[in-house]
Formats: structure tokens, C-alpha cells, sequence
């Protein structure tokens, strides 16, 4: 599940890749992993994922008898060499999600001995009540809505019976994936030779911690807090978990209501409208600003809008709040009051069959022991740096302490968490990194998709007109690609905002068939510094939905590149010996050369 974004642009993070190179690993780089919502390909394939692993599952040592029941020595040998310093690990991370997970699998990799703490469950919310199972039932919500489809089913020259579900075995689906999903994730923590301990952690000073019930204390040359966040439930909401809902209880998809209401038009709110109106239920969103899917791209947002919103059984109230909700009992259906979000006057009460709270993420940043290093908390947040280093209220770093995902509210998406992690470890292995925070893509897995990377155009016009450039906006159509008229799917556009003197790309904004796959290739594009002008001579398939990015990409008008002025110009004596009356002179010298002999 993508929760909302949290990008500020008056406090951006700086624009950079790693300033230094590992050279002691050029010789030798480790291969690139597949990745799932942050997950590694070990996550569903862990015999696959590793070179002789057979030669090393008899070196584990899953119970060892000098550890007590809440820890769990993964491996005796696999887990890097010995910490420096007297310490017991030299990496330890609290929250095995998938920020946490990608760390630790980053830090075995450069040679850490490192452990991680999870006082819940492997997986974090993404695997267990977020990405993983939304993603499963959005899964089903697809293939009902395109069989329910009965003119889109005949332009194929289909016939399809009526459609049905079983709700049980929808939820079934999606619990399902999320058990493998956390278990294959378990199993290759532990095959890595990461020491899962279970219980709480909470930091009693510098690199020192606790967990667990008892008194386990173990010390860190390094700490990464990675706890992530819970739903957020604004105050007046009485939350039963049967009739008024946050995600958590709705992925569990215990029943199909008549009608819900859902309070939040973000992505949480967009996904599950499309899933329940694919299951039959009727939506309406209350959502507190004046628009719908604040947070989008407006131009993209009303498309989307146009598209998801209005040809389904879907209404909505906008500018105002929910003040409070009451569950239903006694008979009597869930009770919402809602009152205007400007003047909190009383606007109207609606009785409906559940509700689902869809307001957002609160991080989950209790109990940590942040008293101990003098840190406190902003909105619930933890502060950190562009390097997530740790602020304390004195405004200072705290050494060796990081924070990453939901937790430091940078960005609030299970990818972001895991790039920051490998981005902290990197540091914490000698190489300085600060990770483009503009560079990283959303998604939002409706149907079709909804994906973006970048600034909005609102955003770039703001930043332009600051500092003193020009933006452009160019765009293409999904009815103009052949493979998205062959699937029937021409309804979508890209759109992509630049800077026509550089080249350089500022956001770019798709909505249609695929939209969360396409994104990567402008994604990537941000955060490797590639400018249009390379872009555009990129070879893509045909046919293939990512010529939607080839022509996007092509349709830009760039500027002619500029002299390169700032260029430092040779010395002058460089200058005078490769001018061309020297050359000719001395190639004439030259030629007389074997007559003087």
C-alpha cells in the first residue's frame, strides 16, 4: 500500500549520488537484485538467490544454546567478520520491514555484522498489512472489472458469462501472498547470516540498545531506526475494526459492504474504491480539501478522475471533515457527521453500511528510548539530515544513530524506506552517499495505473520562477501506442515536465495501462543526471507500452546546447603549439628532412 507522499520542497534533500567510489570493490561489484515494492528476489526465491548455498545452510546455527528464546543466530560464519571496538554488531536495525531488510541485506553484503530487532512481525507493514495484500486484491479487482466489462470483452470478440467472486477466497489471495512473502523474507535474513532478535528495541545511549522483555542489551557501532508507521486516525473516529475500518482491517477483507464510505482520496483511498467497486459496494469519498486526489498532478488528476471516479458508482463531498463517526450497533448503520473544513459548521450526516479511514500514516515512533539522546520528535517524526542521520533537540547530530522510512516522514513509501537504508549503510561503510529523494517513483495501482516521479507542474512552476528558469511541458497519448490500442487500453496519457535550456527533467506523470512499470525509465533517468537530449536517441521495442516514454522523450524542444564558455581554456603555450601555422610549418620542415641528409 503507498501511503502519502511527504516531500517538502521548501526543505528539499540535496540533488547528489555518491560522491565517492568504492575502489577497493571495482575489481569485484556485486550483482544487482530484482526487487519487489523494496523486497529483494530473495523474498520469493531463497535456494535461487545465493551461490552455494547448499555449502552454507550446514554452517547455520539456528538455536544456539547460548542465546535465549527471543534471539535468533542466523549463521556463525555468514554474518561478517568480527566488530571493531568491542562492540557486539556492527550494524543494528530496529524494524525488520522493508527499509530495515534492505539495509541488512546491504550491510551483509559489504561485510557487517548486523542484526535486526522486530518486536512484530518480518515484513514490516508493507508485506503484511500494506503493499503485498492490496496489491492481491487489486489483483482481483482487475480481472473482475475488465470480465465485467461487456463491451470490452465483445471488441475482442469474447463472450464471457456473468462474473462472481468468492469473498473468502479473495482473502484467502491476499493472506496467502503475504505469509510467503514474510516467510521467504524471514528465511533470507537468516540464510544471509543475520541475527533476527525479537522483541522491542529501544536505545539506552549511544550505541547501546535493549530488547525484548528482559534485560538483553547489546551495543552498535552503528544504529538504524526503521519502525515505520501505523494508520492514522483523526480525532471524533471510533475505529471497531468491523463497521468503521483503517486499512489494516480492510485488507483482511471480511466483508463487502452495500456501501462505504471512505475518508481520503489519497492512494489508500483510490486503491480500495477501486477494489470495492469492482466487488460491487458503492463509494463515497469525504475528502477535507476542495479537489479530489490532492497530492497528483492536477492535469493527471483530472483525467484520473474523469476515468475512476465518475463512470463508477462512486460520489464524494469535498472541503469537508468528518468530525466524527460512530460504528454501527443496535440495528442502526454507521453514523458520520461532517462539518465544513473552513468555517467547522455542521454541513450534513450520513448513515452508511461501514467506513474506511484512509487519512494517511502516522510514523510509529513510541517506546524507542529517543528521551535517552535527547530527541524529540516533530508531528511524531523523528528529525534526521539528508544522510538520515539523527537531530537532537539541540539541533545536533547524534553519532551513529539513523533513522529511515515512515519514521522520518521524508518520503512515506516502502521503496523510499529501502533506499534509504542502503543509502545509510553505504555511509556506514565508508562511502559518502545522500540519496535523491526527487529521484525515487510513486505508484498508485488503480486501473489503469496512476505513477509519478518528480515535481508537479504547480511545484516546477514554483521552483522556476524562484530561481529564474523556464520549465516546458510536453505530453503524449496512450491512444497514439499501438500495443495499448491492441489490449484496448488507449485511455492514459504522460506527461512530462523539463527545462528546455538543459534538457533536464523536472517530473514526469503518467496515468494508463502499466503506469507504475513505465515510470522507472524516467526515474531512473532523475537519478542517474541523463538530460533529453541523450534520452531521445534510446531504442525501444515495437510494439511495447514503453515507446509512451520514447515519444514522450522526443516530443520535448530542447534548446540548442550552449558554448561551452565555463570551460577552462588550455594554456597559451598548449594553444601556440597546436595551431595550425605551427603544424603546417613543421610539417614542411619535416618533409625536407631526408634532403638535408
Amino acid at each position: 500500500m503507498q501511503s502519502a507522499i511527504s516531500l517538502s520542497l521548501s526543505s528539499p534533500s540535496p540533488i547528489a549520488r555518491s560522491a565517492v567510489s568504492n575502489t577497493s570493490d571495482a575489481s569485484s561489484p556485486a550483482p544487482r537484485s530484482l526487487r519487489f515494492c523494496g523486497l529483494r528476489r530473495e523474498a520469493f526465491d531463497v535456494k535461487a538467490s545465493f551461490d552455494a548455498s547448499s555449502l552454507r545452510l550446514n554452517r547455520f546455527n539456528l538455536h544456539s544454546k547460548s542465546s535465549n528464546s527471543s534471539k535468533v543466530f542466523a549463521a556463525l560464519n555468514g554474518n561478517g567478520t568480527p566488530p571493531s571496538g568491542g562492540f557486539d554488531y556492527d550494524l543494528v536495525i530496529i524494524g525488520a520491514g522493508v527499509g530495515g531488510h534492505g539495509a541488512a541485506l546491504h550491510a551483509v553484503e559489504k561485510g557487517l555484522k548486523t542484526a535486526i530487532i522486530e518486536g512484530d512481525v518480518i515484513g514490516g507493514t508493507c508485506v503484511n498489512r500494506g503493499c503485498v495484500p492490496s496489491k492481491a486484491l487489486l489483483a482481483v479487482s482487475g480481472r473482475m472489472r475488465e470480465l465485467q466489462n461487456e463491451h470490452h470483452m465483445k471488441s475482442f470478440g469474447l463472450q464471457v458469462a456473468a462474473a462472481g467472486y468468492d469473498r473468502q477466497g479473495v482473502a484467502d489471495h491476499a493472506n496467502n501472498l503475504a505469509s510467503k512473502i514474510r516467510n521467504n523474507l524471514t528465511n533470507s535474513l537468516k540464510s544471509l547470516g543475520v541475527d533476527i532478535l525479537t522483541g522491542v528495541g529501544t536505545v539506552l545511549g549511544p550505541q547501546k540498545l535493549k530488547y525484548g522483555k528482559g534485560d538483553n542489551i547489546i551495543t552498535a557501532k552503528d544504529i538504524i531506526i526503521a519502525t515505520g508507521s501505523v494508520p492514522l486516525v483523526p480525532k471524533g473516529i471510533e475505529v471497531d475494526g468491523k463497521t468503521v475500518i483503517t486499512s489494516d482491517h480492510a485488507l483482511k477483507l471480511e466483508s463487502v459492504p452495500e456501501w462505504i464510505a471512505i475518508v481520503g482520496s489519497g492512494y489508500i483511498g483510490l486503491e480500495f474504491s477501486d477494489v470495492y467497486t469492482a466487488l460491487g459496494s458503492e463509494v463515497t469519498f469525504i475528502e477535507a480539501l476542495d479537489q479530489l486526489m490532492p497530492g497528483f498532478d492536477p492535469e493527471i488528476g483530472k483525467l484520473a478522475q474523469r476515468v475512476l471516479i465518475n463512470p463508477r458508482k462512486i460520489d464524494s463531498y469535498t472541503g469537508v471533515f468528518a468530525s466524527k463517526i460512530t460504528p454501527a450497533k443496535d440495528g442502526k448503520p454507521v453514523q458520520i457527521e461532517l462539518i465544513d473544513a473552513k468555517t467547522k459548521e455542521p454541513k450534513d450526516t450520513l448513515e452508511v453500511d461501514a467506513a474506511l479511514i484512509a487519512t494517511g500514516r502516522a510514523p510509529f515512533t513510541q517506546g524507542l528510548g529517543l528521551e535517552n539522546i535527547n530527541v524529540q520528535t516533530q508531528r511524531g517524526f523523528i528529525p534526521v539530515d539528508e544522510r538520515m542521520r539523527v537531530i537532537d533537540a539541540n539541533g545536533k547530530l547524534v553519532p551513529h544513530l539513523y533513522c529511515i522510512g515512515d519514521a522520518n516522514g521524508k518520503m512515506m513509501l516502502a521503496h523510499a524506506a529501502s533506499a534509504q537504508g542502503i543509502s545509510v549503510v553505504e555511509q556506514v561503510s565508508g562511502q559518502d552517499h545522500v540519496l535523491n529523494h526527487l529521484s525515487i517513483p510513486a505508484a498508485c495501482f488503480t486501473h489503469p495505473e496512476i505513477s509519478m516521479v518528480g515535481l508537479t507542474e504547480p511545484q516546477a512552476r514554483e521552483k522556476a520562477e524562484k530561481e529564474g528558469f523556464e520549465i516546458s511541458i510536453a505530453k503524449t497519448s496512450f491512444k497514439a501506442n499501438t500495443k495499448a490500442l491492441a489490449e484496448n487500453e488507449g485511455e492514459g496519457l504522460a506527461k512530462l515536465i523539463y527545462r528546455p535550456d538543459t534538457g533536464e527533467i523536472l517530473g514526469v506523470h503518467i496515468f494508463g495501462m502499466h503506469a507504475a512499470d513505465l515510470i522507472h525509465e524516467a526515474s531512473n533517468a532523475i537519478a542517474m543526471g541523463t538530460r533529453l537530449q541523450e534520452l531521445k536517441f534510446a531504442v525501444h521495442a515495437h510494439p511495447t507500452l514503453s515507446e509512451v516514454l520514447d515519444e514522450l522523450f522526443k516530443s520535448a524542444k530542447v534548446k540548442r546546447k550552449p558554448p561551452l564558455s565555463s570551460e577552462p581554456k588550455p594554456p597559451l603555450i598548449f594553444q601556440w603549439l597546436t595551431s595550425a601555422p605551427l603544424i603546417k610549418l613543421l610539417s614542411q620542415f619535416q618533409s625536407r628532412l631526408p634532403r638535408l641528409q
